[in-house]
């Protein structure tokens, strides 16, 4: 993990990515442009800075537990994302206000790369132009993040003083995502391709990197179908670089594959220097030491196919409630912590993981343990230290996804094929480790009944990654899997949903919940911000 770009820099330079407390304000603890922007390492740092705000690993976990994957037990942790889970939220939210101002901070990083960079004149044309190409795509990186919570928002790419961020309107979402587009466009003409780079520059952004992140932006529009399936079908092809499947499942997440060629887009980390700690609060409470805050649903679990391809709840599955997690989907184990899981600590010494009550520290009575009997292992790094800071990336994007993408495409265009899924969804679960024919060999139907397969089949590929809520809003389905109970595991009153435990009620209301709502420290500086419908 000895690399030069792995943002070690720059907290004496005030570009660190706190908060902000307003709307693209400039910050005046830095050197001034005026006597900064001197040598080319000048622009190396910043450009260093904006990927350091790139995102945030709170949002990257704890975003699994606004959806139906996963139950936040703290009111506290993760901003408050239990309040947003139930629908018991404002315009004054912890999550909806940071969300907003942490985007803009990275936005206000790049315009400054950006309105500045031309003048060092000492730095090479052709490092200029890629510095540029970088900056281009965190900046779109963020505006899509900011177009798919909030809507509508003000679309600044240039320096702005005081007065100006104080007085900016909503610009409209289509100009906002056109912008997007041709961001990511521009960058991935000048950006090299993943194998260009040398082990110092890993983690930048690539051509491939770029254009799959225009893949999830027309993806998650859900009438560009066409445009989805032309940029996968240039990724499956090699054309924008080289990317497989990594051989293991569980694998692609180990600190020794680190910027494997599965990996697309991601975090960099680097022990000690910059670190994540979150996984202290989805992995087993005496592993964790901490109130587990990420806690895995019933409902994911159940999302998990048997063996042989069947769910569970299908005749022929061999589902037995008695012995619910044998004999499933290989990605269940590999992603999954439940009772009777042996866990495999640092030291390669076990411990048996019991999560019915009465039988241990974690289990469901234990005021701190996982409220669902279940815990999550993906992202858990064994070399982390004694306080589980950690130096693995998280990954943002990864080609996994790109058949994801490509498949529901091709589906919801009529076009899915035989042949598209064996490179796609059959060489999913191949990799996962199904054996039975009738898993791996193509379903047929109809539009409708493949569309379910393949939702299901990016739910347990991508699970515990926090993706999920973004699939459910864009499929319009949060409405209906957001409202209810969230359940663990069968350990309660059989009269009750079966005697599997309820442990939150959601509350998703269509009318206003599709978007968050404007933060109201944001309106009540900037009158000129409008709020959305509802709030």
């Amino acid at each position: 993990m000895n690399r030069i770009f792995r943002y070690s820099f720059l907290l004496g330079l005030g570009l660190s990515f706190a908060a902000c407390q307003d709307l693209d304000l400039p910050p005046t603890d830095r050197p001034t442009d005026a006597t900064f922007w001197t040598q080319p390492s000048d622009a190396a740092n910043v450009l260093n800075s904006c990927y350091a705000g790139l995102y945030p690993s709170e949002y990257f976990f704890f975003n699994e537990a606004l959806s139906d994957n996963a139950y936040n037990k703290s009111d506290v942790d993760g901003s408050n994302v239990r309040n947003v889970a139930e629908g018991a939220y404002g315009t004054n939210q912890a999550r909806i206000t940071n969300e907003w101002g942490y985007h803009y901070g990275g936005i206000r990083a790049c315009n400054r790369l950006l309105t500045n960079i031309d003048k060092i004149t000492s730095l090479d044309a052709g490092l200029k132009a890629r510095y540029i190409a970088e900056a281009q795509a965190i900046r779109a990186f963020h505006y899509f993040q900011l177009m798919t919570w909030y809507g509508a928002v003000p679309l600044i790419t240039t320096e702005l003083s005081v007065s100006e961020a104080n007085s900016v309107t909503r610009t409209p979402r289509p100009e906002v995502l056109d912008f997007v587009l041709k961001e990511l466009d521009a960058a991935a003409a000048v950006l090299p391709v993943n194998t260009a780079y040398g082990a110092e520059d890993k983690g930048r952004f690539t051509k491939g990197g770029a254009m799959a992140l225009k893949a999830r932006v027309l993806l998650y529009e859900g009438d560009r179908w066409a445009d989805v399936v032309a940029i996968t079908t240039q990724l499956m092809s090699g054309s924008m670089g080289t990317y497989t499947l990594f051989p293991s499942y569980m694998g692609i997440f180990a600190p020794s594959n680190e910027n494997n060629n599965e990996d697309m887009l991601d975090l960099q980390y680097a022990f000690p220097t910059r670190t994540h700690s979150v996984q202290r609060q989805f992995i087993p409470r005496t592993e964790g030491k901490l109130v587990t805050s990420i806690a895995p649903t019933q409902e994911l679990v159940n999302s998990y196919l048997m063996a042989n391809g069947k769910t569970i709840n299908e005749a022929g599955s061999g589902y037995n409630e008695a012995t619910p997690y044998q004999g499933r989907d290989p990605r269940f184990m590999a992603t999954l912590v439940y009772d009777g899981y042996t866990w495999r600590r640092p030291d390669n010494s076990t411990i048996v993981i019991r999560t019915f009550p009465g039988t241990g520290d974690n289990s469901i009575d234990r005021q701190d343990a996982s409220p669902t009997g279940y815990y999550s292992s993906k992202y858990f790094d064994p070399t982390s230290d004694a306080n589980l800071n950690s130096g693995l990336n998280l990954i943002l994007i990864r080609y996994a996804d790109v058949l994801l993408m490509h498949a529901e495409a091709k589906n919801e265009l009529g076009q899915f094929t035989a042949a598209d899924w064996d490179n796609t969804i059959g060489a999913l679960r191949r990799r996962a480790g199904f054996t039975d024919a009738a898993a791996l060999t193509f379903p047929g139907g109809d539009k409708a009944s493949l569309q379910a397969t393949i939702r299901r089949e990016r739910r347990v590929e991508l699970a515990m990654e926090g993706l999920r809520i973004f699939d459910l809003r864009r499929w319009r389905t949060a409405e209906t899997v957001l409202n209810g109970f969230a359940h663990g595991i069968k350990a309660g009153d059989p009269n009750v949903d079966n005697g599997y435990i309820r442990v939150d009620q959601r509350t998703f209301d269509p009318a206003r919940h599709y978007l968050w709502p404007i933060p109201q420290r944001e309106r009540d500086i900037n009158g000129n911000l409008e709020q959305n419908p509802g709030w």
